[in-house]
Protein backbone atom coordinates (compact mmCIF):
# COMPACT_ATOMS: atom_id res chain seq x y z
CA UNK A 1 0.00 0.00 0.00
CA UNK A 2 1.93 2.88 -1.11
CA UNK A 3 -0.70 5.53 -0.49
CA UNK A 4 -1.12 5.81 2.81
CA UNK A 5 -3.66 8.53 3.42
CA UNK A 6 -7.00 7.55 4.84
CA UNK A 7 -8.47 7.01 1.44
CA UNK A 8 -5.46 5.56 0.10
CA UNK A 9 -5.52 2.68 3.14
CA UNK A 10 -9.70 2.50 2.49
CA UNK A 11 -9.11 1.53 -1.14
CA UNK A 12 -6.48 -0.95 -0.77
CA UNK A 13 -8.68 -2.59 1.89
CA UNK A 14 -11.38 -2.92 -0.07
CA UNK A 15 -9.81 -4.71 -2.87
CA UNK A 16 -7.86 -6.97 -0.53
CA UNK A 17 -10.89 -8.40 1.20
CA UNK A 18 -12.76 -8.37 -2.29
CA UNK A 19 -10.30 -10.37 -3.44
CA UNK A 20 -10.84 -12.86 -0.31
CA UNK A 21 -14.70 -12.88 -0.53
CA UNK A 22 -14.89 -10.66 2.81
CA UNK A 23 -17.37 -8.16 3.66
CA UNK A 24 -15.32 -4.85 2.64
CA UNK A 25 -17.30 -2.52 5.20
CA UNK A 26 -15.45 -4.37 7.96
CA UNK A 27 -12.08 -2.58 6.70
CA UNK A 28 -14.06 1.04 7.35
CA UNK A 29 -15.03 -0.10 10.77
CA UNK A 30 -11.48 -1.12 11.92
CA UNK A 31 -9.75 2.29 10.86
CA UNK A 32 -11.99 3.96 12.75
CA UNK A 33 -11.87 2.10 15.38
CA UNK A 34 -8.09 2.70 15.23
CA UNK A 35 -8.32 6.61 15.03
CA UNK A 36 -10.97 6.72 17.49
CA UNK A 37 -13.30 8.67 15.36
CA UNK A 38 -17.34 8.53 14.30
CA UNK A 39 -18.01 8.20 10.58
CA UNK A 40 -18.70 12.05 10.09
CA UNK A 41 -15.14 12.62 11.25
CA UNK A 42 -13.34 9.65 9.24
CA UNK A 43 -15.37 10.92 6.41
CA UNK A 44 -14.01 14.29 6.86
CA UNK A 45 -10.41 12.78 7.23
CA UNK A 46 -10.06 11.03 3.82
CA UNK A 47 -6.82 13.20 2.43
CA UNK A 48 -5.41 12.84 6.19
CA UNK A 49 -2.26 10.30 6.02
CA UNK A 50 -2.27 8.02 8.43
CA UNK A 51 0.53 7.53 11.61
CA UNK A 52 2.87 4.47 10.84
CA UNK A 53 1.64 2.61 13.56
CA UNK A 54 -2.00 2.95 13.27
CA UNK A 55 -1.19 2.23 9.37
CA UNK A 56 0.73 -0.42 10.67
CA UNK A 57 -2.09 -1.98 12.85
CA UNK A 58 -4.58 -1.68 10.06
CA UNK A 59 -2.63 -3.52 7.68
CA UNK A 60 -2.26 -6.35 10.17
CA UNK A 61 -5.89 -6.45 11.01
CA UNK A 62 -7.22 -6.77 7.33
CA UNK A 63 -4.60 -9.12 6.53
CA UNK A 64 -5.83 -11.49 9.33
CA UNK A 65 -9.23 -10.89 8.91
CA UNK A 66 -8.99 -11.54 5.15
CA UNK A 67 -6.90 -15.24 5.81
CA UNK A 68 -8.65 -16.20 9.01
CA UNK A 69 -11.76 -14.88 8.76
CA UNK A 70 -10.93 -13.64 12.62
CA UNK A 71 -14.56 -10.94 13.25
CA UNK A 72 -14.00 -7.56 13.61
CA UNK A 73 -14.87 -7.88 17.50
CA UNK A 74 -12.24 -9.51 18.18
CA UNK A 75 -9.94 -6.64 17.06
CA UNK A 76 -11.49 -4.10 18.44
CA UNK A 77 -12.73 -5.95 21.85
CA UNK A 78 -16.39 -4.26 21.60
CA UNK A 79 -19.76 -4.86 20.15
CA UNK A 80 -22.80 -2.60 20.47
CA UNK A 81 -25.97 -4.63 21.41
CA UNK A 82 -29.48 -2.41 22.21
CA UNK A 83 -27.78 0.74 21.70
CA UNK A 84 -24.75 -0.12 24.62
CA UNK A 85 -20.98 -1.02 24.32
CA UNK A 86 -20.04 -4.25 25.54
CA UNK A 87 -16.83 -5.74 26.39
CA UNK A 88 -16.15 -9.34 24.02
CA UNK A 89 -13.37 -11.69 23.39
CA UNK A 90 -12.62 -15.32 22.02
CA UNK A 91 -14.33 -16.66 25.41
CA UNK A 92 -18.00 -15.33 24.08
CA UNK A 93 -20.29 -15.68 21.42
CA UNK A 94 -20.57 -12.26 19.63
CA UNK A 95 -24.05 -11.25 19.76
CA UNK A 96 -26.14 -11.28 16.83
CA UNK A 97 -28.86 -8.25 15.95
CA UNK A 98 -31.58 -11.33 16.40
CA UNK A 99 -31.30 -10.69 19.78
CA UNK A 100 -31.98 -7.73 20.06
CA UNK A 101 -35.43 -8.57 19.34
CA UNK A 102 -35.86 -11.21 22.34
CA UNK A 103 -35.32 -8.28 24.28
CA UNK A 104 -37.75 -6.03 22.49
CA UNK A 105 -40.45 -9.52 22.86
CA UNK A 106 -39.96 -9.11 26.60
CA UNK A 107 -40.15 -5.13 26.72
CA UNK A 108 -43.91 -5.90 24.98
CA UNK A 109 -44.62 -8.96 26.68
CA UNK A 110 -44.02 -8.01 30.31
CA UNK A 111 -45.39 -5.40 32.90
CA UNK A 112 -43.10 -5.11 36.39
CA UNK A 113 -40.99 -8.80 36.89
CA UNK A 114 -39.59 -8.69 40.15
CA UNK A 115 -36.90 -11.24 38.97
CA UNK A 116 -35.39 -12.56 35.69
CA UNK A 117 -32.47 -15.50 35.40
CA UNK A 118 -30.52 -15.29 31.87
CA UNK A 119 -28.92 -18.88 31.07
CA UNK A 120 -25.67 -19.05 29.09
CA UNK A 121 -25.06 -15.98 29.62
CA UNK A 122 -22.09 -15.00 27.88
CA UNK A 123 -20.64 -11.46 27.38
CA UNK A 124 -24.01 -10.41 29.84
CA UNK A 125 -25.84 -8.31 26.89
CA UNK A 126 -29.20 -10.36 27.63
CA UNK A 127 -29.19 -9.88 31.85
CA UNK A 128 -27.19 -6.28 31.58
CA UNK A 129 -29.84 -4.76 29.06
CA UNK A 130 -33.16 -6.40 31.29
CA UNK A 131 -31.05 -4.57 34.28
CA UNK A 132 -31.39 -1.50 32.47
CA UNK A 133 -34.82 -2.29 31.21
CA UNK A 134 -36.28 -2.96 34.34
CA UNK A 135 -33.81 -1.46 37.12
CA UNK A 136 -36.32 -2.58 40.40
CA UNK A 137 -36.08 -5.91 39.02
CA UNK A 138 -33.21 -8.79 40.90
CA UNK A 139 -31.62 -9.70 37.59
CA UNK A 140 -29.42 -13.42 37.81
CA UNK A 141 -27.39 -14.65 34.87
CA UNK A 142 -25.62 -18.21 34.71
CA UNK A 143 -22.92 -19.43 32.78
CA UNK A 144 -21.08 -22.84 32.39
CA UNK A 145 -17.78 -21.04 31.09
CA UNK A 146 -15.60 -19.63 34.01
CA UNK A 147 -13.86 -17.42 31.16
CA UNK A 148 -17.05 -15.94 29.72
CA UNK A 149 -18.85 -14.64 33.04
CA UNK A 150 -15.52 -12.70 33.72
CA UNK A 151 -16.55 -10.37 30.76
CA UNK A 152 -20.27 -10.55 32.03
CA UNK A 153 -19.13 -9.06 34.97
CA UNK A 154 -17.02 -6.07 33.52
CA UNK A 155 -19.82 -5.16 31.03
CA UNK A 156 -21.63 -5.08 34.18
CA UNK A 157 -19.48 -3.09 36.28
CA UNK A 158 -18.66 -0.85 33.20
CA UNK A 159 -22.44 -0.16 32.36
CA UNK A 160 -23.70 -0.10 35.91
CA UNK A 161 -26.09 -3.19 35.95
CA UNK A 162 -26.38 -4.97 38.96
CA UNK A 163 -26.71 -8.38 37.89
CA UNK A 164 -25.98 -11.35 40.07
CA UNK A 165 -23.73 -14.02 38.08
CA UNK A 166 -23.14 -17.94 39.14
CA UNK A 167 -21.52 -20.59 37.55
CA UNK A 168 -22.72 -23.55 36.37
CA UNK A 169 -24.73 -24.85 33.75
CA UNK A 170 -28.31 -23.01 33.21
CA UNK A 171 -30.71 -23.23 35.70
CA UNK A 172 -28.80 -25.55 38.50
CA UNK A 173 -27.11 -22.73 40.05
CA UNK A 174 -30.62 -20.99 40.86
CA UNK A 175 -32.09 -24.71 41.27
CA UNK A 176 -29.04 -24.96 43.95
CA UNK A 177 -30.34 -21.86 45.75
CA UNK A 178 -33.86 -22.05 45.81
CA UNK A 179 -34.34 -18.99 43.88
CA UNK A 180 -37.99 -18.65 41.95
CA UNK A 181 -37.54 -16.29 38.98
CA UNK A 182 -40.26 -14.68 37.62
CA UNK A 183 -38.67 -14.62 33.68
CA UNK A 184 -36.69 -17.15 32.40
CA UNK A 185 -34.69 -16.06 29.30
CA UNK A 186 -31.83 -18.09 27.26
CA UNK A 187 -29.86 -17.75 23.91
CA UNK A 188 -28.42 -21.47 24.30
CA UNK A 189 -26.26 -23.02 21.65
CA UNK A 190 -28.80 -24.56 18.58
CA UNK A 191 -26.49 -25.52 16.01
CA UNK A 192 -26.73 -29.48 15.45
CA UNK A 193 -23.14 -30.43 14.88
CA UNK A 194 -24.11 -32.03 11.51
CA UNK A 195 -24.08 -28.26 10.26
CA UNK A 196 -20.92 -27.29 11.53
CA UNK A 197 -19.05 -27.35 7.88
CA UNK A 198 -21.98 -24.93 6.77
CA UNK A 199 -20.81 -21.89 8.80
CA UNK A 200 -18.89 -19.39 7.68
CA UNK A 201 -14.92 -18.88 9.29
CA UNK A 202 -15.89 -15.43 11.35
CA UNK A 203 -18.70 -17.53 13.05
CA UNK A 204 -16.29 -20.67 13.94
CA UNK A 205 -14.57 -18.16 15.89
CA UNK A 206 -16.94 -18.12 18.65
CA UNK A 207 -16.55 -20.63 21.24
CA UNK A 208 -17.94 -23.93 20.33
CA UNK A 209 -19.98 -24.09 23.54
CA UNK A 210 -21.68 -21.19 22.76
CA UNK A 211 -22.46 -22.19 19.14
CA UNK A 212 -23.15 -26.50 18.82
CA UNK A 213 -25.73 -28.73 20.80
CA UNK A 214 -26.43 -32.42 20.74
CA UNK A 215 -29.67 -34.01 19.60
CA UNK A 216 -30.04 -32.13 16.33
CA UNK A 217 -29.56 -28.49 18.01
CA UNK A 218 -32.15 -29.41 20.90
CA UNK A 219 -30.45 -30.68 23.73
CA UNK A 220 -30.29 -27.36 25.60
CA UNK A 221 -33.56 -26.52 25.23
CA UNK A 222 -34.54 -30.02 26.74
CA UNK A 223 -32.39 -29.71 29.55
CA UNK A 224 -33.70 -25.95 30.06
CA UNK A 225 -37.30 -26.95 30.19
CA UNK A 226 -36.33 -29.95 32.40
CA UNK A 227 -34.71 -27.42 34.91
CA UNK A 228 -37.90 -25.12 34.32
CA UNK A 229 -40.87 -27.64 35.78
CA UNK A 230 -38.04 -28.40 38.66
CA UNK A 231 -38.35 -24.76 40.25
CA UNK A 232 -40.37 -24.31 43.05
CA UNK A 233 -42.62 -22.20 41.43
CA UNK A 234 -43.43 -22.33 38.10
CA UNK A 235 -41.92 -18.63 36.04
CA UNK A 236 -44.62 -16.08 34.62
CA UNK A 237 -42.92 -16.57 31.48
CA UNK A 238 -40.05 -18.14 29.61
CA UNK A 239 -38.24 -17.17 26.39
CA UNK A 240 -36.21 -18.62 24.25
CA UNK A 241 -34.09 -17.31 21.30
CA UNK A 242 -34.53 -20.39 18.41
CA UNK A 243 -32.92 -21.51 15.21
CA UNK A 244 -34.64 -20.64 12.02
CA UNK A 245 -35.37 -23.78 11.52
CA UNK A 246 -36.91 -24.77 15.12
CA UNK A 247 -40.15 -23.12 15.58
CA UNK A 248 -41.98 -26.20 15.42
CA UNK A 249 -39.68 -28.82 17.31
CA UNK A 250 -39.21 -26.54 20.41
CA UNK A 251 -42.87 -26.22 20.65
CA UNK A 252 -42.82 -29.58 20.31
CA UNK A 253 -40.24 -30.44 22.82
CA UNK A 254 -42.17 -28.20 25.50
CA UNK A 255 -45.36 -29.38 24.82
CA UNK A 256 -43.79 -33.02 26.04
CA UNK A 257 -43.04 -31.66 29.32
CA UNK A 258 -45.99 -29.40 29.73
CA UNK A 259 -48.85 -30.41 27.60
CA UNK A 260 -51.04 -27.26 28.81
CA UNK A 261 -48.00 -25.11 28.33
CA UNK A 262 -49.56 -21.74 25.92
CA UNK A 263 -46.44 -20.90 23.51
CA UNK A 264 -46.16 -18.28 20.55
CA UNK A 265 -43.20 -18.51 18.11
CA UNK A 266 -42.28 -15.06 16.92
CA UNK A 267 -40.88 -13.99 13.29
CA UNK A 268 -37.70 -11.79 13.27
CA UNK A 269 -37.62 -8.66 11.16
CA UNK A 270 -36.69 -11.13 8.26
CA UNK A 271 -39.49 -13.22 9.12
CA UNK A 272 -38.02 -16.17 9.99
CA UNK A 273 -38.99 -18.11 13.67
CA UNK A 274 -36.86 -16.72 16.09
CA UNK A 275 -38.43 -16.56 19.62
CA UNK A 276 -40.68 -18.87 21.55
CA UNK A 277 -42.53 -17.71 24.38
CA UNK A 278 -43.53 -20.37 27.19
CA UNK A 279 -46.26 -19.26 29.84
Amino acid sequence: MEDMTVRGARIWASSFLKEYQREERVAELMLMHILGVSRSEFLAMQRDELPRDQYDTFVEWVSEHAKTGKPLEHFTGVTEFYSRDFLVNEHVLIPRPETEELIEALLQKLDNPETFVDLGTGSGIIAVTLKQAWPEASVYATDISEEALAVAKKNSTELEADVQFFQGDFLKPILEKGLEPDVVVSNPPYIPYSKRDQLSSTVMHDPEQALFADDDGLAAYQQITEQVLQLPTRPELVAFEIGHDQGETVPRLIHQQDPNASIQVIKDINGKNRIVLWE
